[in-house]
């Protein structure tokens, strides 16, 4: 290596983007040091205990950093498909050779030393999603693109759900930011907003009304309905069609309260009855004009019905029985204090005691005395509500903010590098995952499924995967700048 050329690395290095790197590992390490404290404790440099080798992971991960950043970029971006296809690799051997910890096949143990290869699947991802979407005269348009860019994504996330790792697979749904940025249509976003917000509903109002009505699949039929309507209404049509449209509706609901009226039945089948008819007559109309804005609306109504009557099913046969209790718990369907709400609700009094200014620093009680679970892991968001009140929370916020903000501004300055703005965005998209889960399963906004607060979480397969992610993208902007 050329001392001059590594040099000029170091120099051209961002600085801000160290510096907030640094200042999160070091109050990862006193969160970690405060939530595991022994009042019997030795020295924090014991490496029996949690601090001790948390220090051991922050060491080797700045020596993976110093590394990252001497070699070549040509081994990065080159490489970057080898990269991915040997994780795959390493994620199908994992499913068959990993023990069961805690329900979870996903840790490969070597002695007393795990690794998770899902962790790092992260980083291969974004390197081989940036590296196809970088692709000379590429453009995220046909089928056939978007059907290569959405398997990069979808195949680790299968391996990993094999694994039974949910919180980490659920991560790999950020990457259609990466998309969107790239060219994606606003409308596939939109769709899975509407899945979420359907399945919630579903799920939140299982109750059966007027007979045997589902409510919460009422609901989600009329939004499909108000939402085809929009869509329909908001594009350029004929005026015949809407009064077609409004003629339809208003035969079909006519002649459904009037058999309604003599012979009860569940209101549900009279919405599916609506929305078919209407699809049938936006495919219609779609081959008639041979206008793609009635295909798609009628893709879209078909597809949210079907999705409607499949999330009982899904929820049921397909979630284990702790994802299901974990989720309904979230909506307030059961009140589990002592059994899957017990995290969350010794996480929300750790967190609310800890007021606006905290505790202060290894007097937090609800952390000394191991009321919470995981404390130290997924939950160590807690550990800085209850010592450092309601600034510290709002502190590290303000530091994860800024650390995006600023790979964004740095990802958007090489836009004549589309390779290292797509991996910009990519880490970026990892870390929102990351940050917006954790916290949110922390304060109880969303179900527990057990994924890391990046750079704070106790482990070395955590801080490795992050400190890899992030130097890659820092190595990168620094290659550019030479």
């Amino acid at each position: 290596m050329d001392s001059n050329k590594g040099t000029s690395v170091f120099a051209s290095l961002d600085k801000w983007s160290i510096l907030l790197y640094l200042l999160m590992i070091v109050a990862g390490w006193l969160s970690i040091y405060g939530a595991s404290y022994d009042f019997d404790q030795i020295s924090v440099f014991d490496l029996s205990g949690r601090t001790g080798m948390q220090l051991v992971w922050i060491g080797t991960a700045l020596l993976f950093a110093l590394v990252i950043l001497l070699i070549d970029r040509h081994y990065i971006e080159t490489y970057a498909y080898i990269y991915y296809a040997l994780m795959l690799l390493l994620l199908c051997v994992t499913i068959f050779v990993a023990p069961d910890i805690k329900g979870s096949r996903s840790w490969l143990v070597f002695g007393p030393f795990r690794l998770q290869p899902a962790e790092f699947a992260k980083v291969t991802t974004a390197l081989a999603l940036s590296r196809f979407l970088s692709s000379y005269n590429f453009k995220l348009k046909g089928l056939k693109n978007y059907f290569l860019t959405i398997l990069i994504i979808v195949i680790p996330m299968i391996m990993i759900l094999l694994q039974k790792e949910t919180g980490s697979a659920l991560v790999f749904l950020g990457f259609f930011i990466v998309l969107y940025r790239e060219g994606m249509s606003g409308k596939i976003l939109f769709s899975g907003g509407c899945a979420a917000l359907l399945f919630i509903i579903a799920v939140k109002f299982p109750q059966e009304i007027l007979g045997n009505t589902h409510l919460g699949n009422l609901i989600d039929l009329v939004i499909i309905f108000i939402i085809t309507t929009v869509i329909v209404l908001k594009n350029q049509v004929k005026n015949t069609h809407i009064r077609w449209l409004g003629a339809i509706t208003g035969i079909t609901l006519a002649i459904g309260a009037v058999i309604y009226y003599f012979i009860p039945f569940d209101l549900v089948f009279l919405l599916d009855i609506l929305i078919i008819i209407i699809a049938l007559f936006l495919i219609y109309n779609a081959l008639s004009y041979r206008s793609r804005n009635y295909f798609f609306t009628a893709l879209f109504a078909l597809s949210a019905l079907l999705f409607v009557h499949s999330v009982e099913y899904a929820f049921n046969e397909i979630l284990e029985p702790h994802q299901q209790i974990r989720i309904r718990v979230t909506l307030g369907l059961e009140n589990d204090p002592s059994g899957a709400g017990y995290n969350v609700n010794q996480s929300k009094i750790a967190i609310g005691s800890g007021g606006l200014y905290g505790k202060g620093f290894l007097n937090g009680t609800q952390t000394k005395l191991k009321y919470v679970p995981e404390q130290d892991t997924d939950f160590i968001f807690c550990t800085v509500g209850e010592e450092h009140g309601f600034i510290g929370t709002m502190a590290v916020l303000a530091v994860f903010l800024a650390l995006i903000t600023r790979i964004l501004f740095l990802a958007e300055s090489h836009r004549r590098s589309p390779f290292v703005r797509i991996y910009g965005y990519c880490v970026v998209s990892v870390l929102m995952m990351h940050v917006g889960i954790n916290i949110g399963m922390v304060i109880g906004i969303m179900p527990v499924i057990g994924i890391p607060l990046p750079f704070f979480s106790y482990g070395g397969s955590s801080l490795w995967g992050f400190t890899i992610l992030l130097f890659i993208f820092l190595k990168l902007d620094t290659s550019v700048k030479e």
